[in-house]
């Protein structure tokens, strides 16, 4: 642990926001320094100080949650006065640890990516971490040694509220318009992402994607201190016959894959057990998730899925979908599939928001529209029944936020798992 020029140690500092990375900070910096707690919810902890105990106490420093939007929160004329005393957890993390972290950001694969990561990093005898949106929060990892590796999953959220967050390793898979409800703008969105780059050091290595026109605009107009590797996500021919894990044959997949090979080359770590790694690798629960395959039935649960980017790139390499959308829209989310490649999909969209999809989704693809989930999933199965073609595929990607009915996307998964099993049993 480094305490020198640590700007944390023995200041006064509100946590705003209680969930898990809130209370790991909490319990990280107790002893450390002089914290006081809020949070929107006054009934979440009893240790909580009410709004007039906040305005009348000069902190020095500010730990936000990243879910908290601060034009949208109780405290957000405070925080908008104190910015400049806004941090977070990773923002602690890098002044009290100078381990090497490999950080992952981007629109679509961070998780799946991470996870593979770290799944390779164990395998090798390396202490890694995995933490950050997936896994535990950084703050509450314990028993670390110099040799600790961090594997971390920045949001967005995350990198845009961070001040002096560093990582040896950077990693942008793709940016696609995402959370612009958040950001308002695309161009606030990637400069919220590439603060991942802006922010690291002489010595540090990048790696991005080749071929993305938001990433290639970016690294065009600045300059970074990192080593800059463009990461060709078509360029997996000399592995690909090694690769038996079926995960991987999708495009999003292989360019995830891309990334693990590039910066396990960059780590002198071993192919022949990289490989023995990924073709173990069984995926996440709920992201493009193979929860039945048997005759002529293959249903995959993808309700990670709040997008139409996130969607597309696993419905490119799919035939006879039965595509179901639904949940909260993203602002400004555009369905980029060409009808050539939509020819095989039929979209069942469902829910509060079905018109919204329905509109965006007719001029390319067939289209029908239901009141809910059960609903669609049950027309879906007595199409199949009807039918009787000798592969059907019934993919949830729900290309919208899951807060509409759900706590989260793996509330939806679940529920989700739950109806199929009740349809399967009743053929």
């Amino acid at each position: 642990m480094n305490r020198s020029k640590n700007i944390f140690l023995g200041k006064k500092i509100l946590i705003y926001g209680l969930g898990k990375s809130g209370i790991s900070s909490y319990n990280f910096l107790k002893k450390k320094c002089d914290v006081y707690l809020f949070d929107d919810n006054p009934k979440i902890n009893k240790k909580i100080i009410n709004i007039n105990k906040v305005l009348k106490i000069n902190f020095d420093k500010i730990i936000i949650s990243p879910g908290i939007d601060i034009s949208e929160c109780k405290l957000s004329k405070f925080l908008k006065l104190n910015f400049s005393k806004i941090y977070t957890d990773l923002d602690v993390f890098f002044s009290f640890y100078k381990n090497d972290s490999i950080t992952i950001t981007g629109t679509n694969g961070k998780s799946t990516t991470a996870k593979i990561l770290h799944n390779v990093l164990v395998d090798q005898k390396r202490d890694s971490r995995l933490v950050g949106n997936i896994g535990n929060p950084v703050l509450s990892e314990k028993k670390i040694t110099e040799k600790t590796v961090f594997v971390i999953e920045a949001s967005s959220y995350q990198l845009d509220y961070s001040k002096i967050f560093s990582t040896k390793f950077a990693i942008i898979l793709n940016i696609s318009g995402d959370h612009l409800e958040r950001h308002n703008t695309l161009n606030n969105y990637v400069k919220a992402k590439f603060k991942l780059l802006r922010f690291q050091k002489q010595g540090s290595f990048a790696y991005v994607k080749r071929k993305d026109k938001l990433i290639s605009n970016n690294l065009r107009k600045n300059n970074y201190k990192s080593k800059i590797f463009k990461v060709d996500t078509n360029n997996l021919k000399s592995i690909t016959k090694k690769i038996k894990n079926k995960y991987f044959a999708t495009d999003g997949n292989k360019e995830n894959l891309s990334f693990i090979l590039e910066i396990s080359n960059k780590l002198k770590l071993s192919k022949k057990n990289l490989i023995k790694t990924i073709n173990n690798f069984k995926g996440l629960n709920f992201r493009q998730q193979i929860i039945f395959d048997k005759k002529n039935l293959t249903i995959i649960n993808d309700s990670k899925s709040t997008s139409f980017a996130s969607s597309e790139s696993i419905l490119k390499n799919l035939n006879h979908v039965y595509w179901l959308v639904g949940g909260i829209p993203k602002k400004g989310d555009k369905f980029k599939l060409s009808k050539m490649k939509s020819q095989n999909l039929k979209v069942f969209v469902f829910g509060k928001h079905r018109k919204h999809f329905y509109k965006i989704l007719k001029n390319k693809l067939k289209v029908k529209s239901f009141k809910n989930l059960y609903d669609a999933l049950n027309k879906i199965f007595l199409n199949i029944k009807n039918k009787k073609l000798s592969k059907n595929i019934i993919f949830f990607s729900p290309a919208g936020a899951s807060f509409d009915n759900f706590k989260n996307f793996e509330d939806r998964g679940r529920y989700f798992n739950n109806l199929v099993k009740r349809f399967i049993n009743a053929k």
